[in-house]
């Protein structure tokens, strides 16, 4: 991707607000896919009893993974818009960064489809959480 990467790295980590507060960085990043990782901090915390990560950092993580996998379709320049997001959760996240896994299933002129997994750095081998998304695309 070369200068496209470089320019949606710098969106993703440092050109949405809210991005850059959760602290979520690119793990890696080519066309029709994206891996992202998001820091485990204690203000991230859903359930404190256990020590689970909140379902809303999960489903923040799959609806910004999956776009983002869309997105690379295209230019820097498109817009997208989440259309429809599914989200099943399947275990919790006691420990370790979050890391997300997005790859675009359909790519056409004014829609894009991405499916998701996310798991716990420290256990890449059990997911705790699938996402299927719909995005809206507007050339520039």
């Amino acid at each position: 991707m070369g200068e496209l990467d470089a320019a949606f790295r710098d969106l993703i980590e440092n050109g949405i607000p809210f991005n850059n507060y959760l602290g979520l960085r690119v793990r890696s990043l080519e066309r029709g896919r994206c891996s992202l990782l998001v820091p485990r901090r204690p203000e991230l915390v859903g359930d404190a009893r256990r020590g689970a990560l909140h379902g809303g950092v999960i489903s923040m993580l799959v609806d910004t993974c999956g776009g983002f996998a869309v997105w690379t379709m295209g230019q820097p320049s498109d817009r997208i818009a989440t259309i429809d997001l599914r989200v099943d959760y399947l275990k919790p996240a006691m420990e370790g960064d979050l890391v997300a896994e997005s790859e675009v299933r359909l790519h056409g002129n004014r829609v894009g489809n991405a499916v998701t997994v996310v798991y716990c750095s420290t256990d890449p081998g059990t997911i705790v959480a699938e996402g299927r998304s719909v995005y809206n695309i507007r050339r520039a």
